[in-house]
């Protein structure tokens, strides 16, 4: 659909917040991408729902993402529509053990609520960046926890527009994986279950992976997160960093100093300086130790 159209057509629409020709790279960690023809931020379910059900009734291509802190997006831009599912769609319900969260809460806001109700088992993903729906989609983890070890239901939108609950078994979770990437599904809300703990020791877990993180990842630049996903028998920045390319740049975009396992962005890199260097990592590291890196962040936009 032309992009003159779609403007037209939503212009007088009440999804939430429309933002016309917004620049992506204000919307990822890696402050890199070009403009979407067309952002629609909902600020409830109700907003989600017919704002997704609107662009497939009208065979317009779109997008769902959460807070951004995983994609790379060209500099192109993305054509269509981007429903940006975070700030507004992030209420947090706490009943006793039972933590009840919509897609757009943040992680990090979670870890702190759930503190303050001594309730453990969520350490891990405390200082893990982005939504709670974008953790189920990709079953995120650290140090030694995955969403999968504390969800016990997930309320999606599955493809007819429907709303269905999926217990944890349904979810099929797995490394980086789960039925929302498979159904291509909109996580909508999630029930976690947690336990009852003492409050000085999960604070104090908490501080100890804090710590953990800011000390061994370049939380100070821009970046997706992890580029790559760990490979099986081996990790990822060990590969790289065992290649020789620690440190290595193309333009703006490095392999981080500090952790091989990242990508950075050091000031004004495109998304072509950073493709670059993952296929650069790629085939340097393929052919020193035969292992293909496969990228852990996701790419989108037009060619």
């Amino acid at each position: 659909m032309e992009k003159s159209k779609l403007h037209e057509l939503l212009k007088n629409k009440s999804f939430g917040e429309i933002l016309f020709d917004e620049p992506m790279k204000n919307h990822t960690s890696f402050k890199i991408g070009g403009p979407a023809d067309v952002m629609i931020i909902p600020s409830d379910e109700d907003n989600i729902i017919k704002s997704i059900k609107f662009c497939r009734d009208n065979n317009i291509k779109h997008f769902i993402m959460g807070n951004g802190t995983n994609l790379l997006v060209k500099d192109i831009g993305i054509r269509g529509v981007v429903i940006k599912i975070a700030n507004g769609f992030d209420n947090i319900k706490i009943d006793g053990d039972k933590v009840v969260c919509q897609g757009g809460a943040l992680l990090s806001v979670v870890a702190k609520k759930v503190l303050r109700e001594s309730l453990t088992g969520f350490e891990f993903a405390s200082g893990i960046p982005g939504t709670i729906g974008g953790a189920i989609t990709m079953n995120a983890g650290a140090y030694g926890g995955e969403m999968k070890d504390i969800v016990a239901r997930v309320k999606v939108l599955d493809k007819n527009n429907n709303i269905v609950e999926l217990t944890n078994q349904e979810m099929n979770f797995r490394y980086r994986g789960s039925t929302v990437v498979d159904r291509g599904l909109v996580v909508l809300e999630v029930e976690l279950q947690l336990e009852k703990g003492e409050y000085s020791q999960i604070e104090e877990k908490m501080k100890d992976l804090t710590h953990r993180r800011v000390s061994k990842q370049p939380l100070d630049l821009p970046s997706g997160g992890s580029t790559f996903k760990r490979p099986v028998g081996h990790f990822a920045g060990k590969l790289i960093d065992d290649a020789g390319l620690r440190g290595i740049r193309y333009g703006d975009a490095q392999v981080s100093e500090k952790h091989c396992g990242f990508i950075v962005n050091r000031g004004e890199a495109t998304f072509n300086e950073v493709s670059t260097l993952i296929k650069t990592v790629q085939k340097i590291v393929y052919d020193k130790f035969n292992v293909m890196l496969e990228p852990e962040i996701k790419i989108i936009g037009d060619d």
